[in-house]
């Protein structure tokens, strides 16, 4: 009897033991995609507090500023600037603005470096420069970009011819401008020998060439 039911309790028991594997490693595999899926969307945010700031002005060069009287002969003065950028001073351009007392942009003209190296030509004493005199003089052109004695008084002389300013200045503006003792023009060097004048038009509300032939 006991022997009988000893064989009967032997299935039993290895039903018992036995583990149904498909079913538990589903179960499993659910379980712990549900706890990574948790984990993840617990995940704080990442801290970019720290993270380097991106200057735009990165490539800068050179900086030359002024504040003179421009637009108005008297009160708060316009400021003058000349900016350089690029990768070395041989491959760069130079943004040169002016800017009203009012931070209205009136005047702006971009100069490649062959514009400010040109001159250069008249103080070489052989036939070629080395990039280490190129570089100092396009620096020297920059940093003596805004001299006193580029400004000038009247900005159009009374008895000036109007052709002599060629396309650039119409005959009322010119008009206008000659009456006016007080405006103030500024001159600058452009390449080798161009030298450009430029001053503020109140008939116009604008800055306008006065370059003479």
């Amino acid at each position: 009897m006991h022997i009988t039911r000893l064989f009967l309790l032997l299935p039993l028991l290895a039903a018992c033991n036995s583990t149904p594997s498909a079913v538990n490693d589903g179960s499993f595999s659910k379980m712990a995609d549900r706890q990574a899926s948790d984990a993840t969307a617990t995940l704080p945010v990442p801290d970019t507090t720290h993270t380097k700031a991106v200057s735009a002005l990165s490539d800068t060069l050179r900086v030359a500023r002024l504040a003179h009287n421009f637009s108005r002969h008297k009160g708060p003065a316009d400021k003058f600037q000349l900016v350089f950028r690029g990768p070395s001073i041989l491959e760069g351009t130079a943004e040169f603005t002016i800017t009203d007392p009012d931070g209205q942009v009136i005047f702006r003209e971009m100069l490649t470096e062959p514009d400010l190296e040109a001159a250069l030509v008249y103080e070489m004493k052989g036939p070629t420069a080395t990039r280490a005199e190129r570089e100092t003089y396009v620096l020297r052109r920059i940093d003596r970009f805004f001299l006193p004695a580029q400004f000038h008084t009247p900005a159009v002389e009374r008895n000036a011819p109007i052709d002599s300013f060629g396309e650039k200045l119409d005959a009322a503006t010119w008009d206008d401008l000659r009456k006016r003792p007080d405006a103030i023009s500024f001159e600058y060097l452009k390449g080798k020998e161009d030298r450009q004048r430029v001053t503020w038009s109140p008939l116009k509300k604008q800055t306008v060439s006065v370059t003479r032939y």
